[in-house]
C-alpha cells in the first residue's frame, strides 16, 4: 500500500511538473512575440532611447506587480505589460543598431545566438534531470556584484567594466536559464508557471542585449 502510494505521488508530481513546464513555454512564446510587436511598434514611431530611471522605475514597478499578482488572473495582464514595456524599451536599440553597416547582421547573429542557447540549456536540465539549485547561491551573488559593476562602468564611462559586465550578464543568464528549469522539473522552487515565465524572459531579454553589446563591440563600425 505504502510503494502503491508513492508511485501515485510520484505520478502526480511529474504531471503537475509537465503542466508547469507546458504553461510556462507557451506563456514564454507569446510574451516574447508580444514583445517583438511592441518592440516594432517602437521602431516604427521612432521612439527615442528611455531615461535609464524611468527605465528602472517602469521595470522594477511592472516586475512588483507580477509578483503581487501572479497568483490570480490580473497575473496574466501584469507579465503582458512587463513585457511589453521591456519590448517597447527594446526598439529604439535595436534602431540605433540597425542604423549602422552590418546592423541587420549583427541583430540577427545575437538573436540566433540567443535562441540557441536558450534551447541547447533548456534541453540539458530537461533531459538530464540534473538538479541545478546549487546554483542558487552563486546567481544571488552574481546578482548583486553585476549591479554594481553596471552602475560603476555607467557612472564612470569605463568600457573595458562594460565589457566585462555584458560578458556576466551572458553567463549569468545562461545559469538562470538552468536554475529555473531545474526548479520547475525538481519542484524544488518555482510552481507559479506566471513567476516563472518572467524569470526566463528576463534571462532571454539580458542574453540577447549582451550578446548584442558584444557583437557590437567587436564590430569595426
Amino acid at each position: 500500500m505504502a510503494y502503491q502510494s508513492q508511485v501515485t505521488e510520484r505520478q502526480t508530481s511529474a504531471v503537475s511538473t509537465n503542466r508547469v513546464l507546458r504553461n510556462t513555454y507557451m506563456l514564454l512564446a507569446m510574451t516574447l512575440l508580444f514583445s517583438a510587436v511592441t518592440a516594432g511598434a517602437a521602431m516604427a514611431m521612432g521612439v527615442g532611447q528611455m531615461n535609464i530611471f524611468v527605465f528602472f522605475i517602469g521595470a522594477y514597478g511592472l516586475m512588483f506587480l507580477v509578483h503581487k499578482t501572479a497568483n490570480s488572473a490580473a497575473g496574466l495582464l501584469s507579465a503582458f505589460a512587463f513585457t511589453g514595456f521591456m519590448g517597447f524599451t527594446l526598439g529604439p536599440v535595436l534602431s540605433l543598431y540597425l542604423s549602422i553597416p552590418n546592423g541587420a547582421q549583427l541583430v540577427m547573429t545575437a538573436l540566433a545566438m540567443t535562441g540557441a542557447t536558450f534551447v541547447g540549456l533548456s534541453a540539458v536540465a530537461l533531459l538530464t534531470r540534473k538538479d541545478f539549485s546549487f546554483l542558487g547561491n552563486f546567481l544571488m551573488a552574481g546578482a548583486i556584484v553585476l549591479i554594481l559593476a553596471m552602475v560603476v562602468a555607467m557612472i564612470f564611462d569605463i568600457a573595458a567594466l562594460a565589457l566585462a559586465v555584458s560578458a556576466g550578464f551572458v553567463l549569468f543568464s545562461s545559469a538562470v536559464i538552468l536554475y529555473q528549469t531545474s526548479e520547475i522539473v525538481h519542484r524544488a522552487g518555482e510552481t507559479n508557471y506566471i513567476l516563472a515565465t518572467i524569470t526566463l524572459y528576463v534571462s532571454i531579454y539580458n542574453l540577447f542585449i549582451s550578446l548584442l553589446s558584444l557583437l557590437g563591440i567587436m564590430n569595426d563600425d
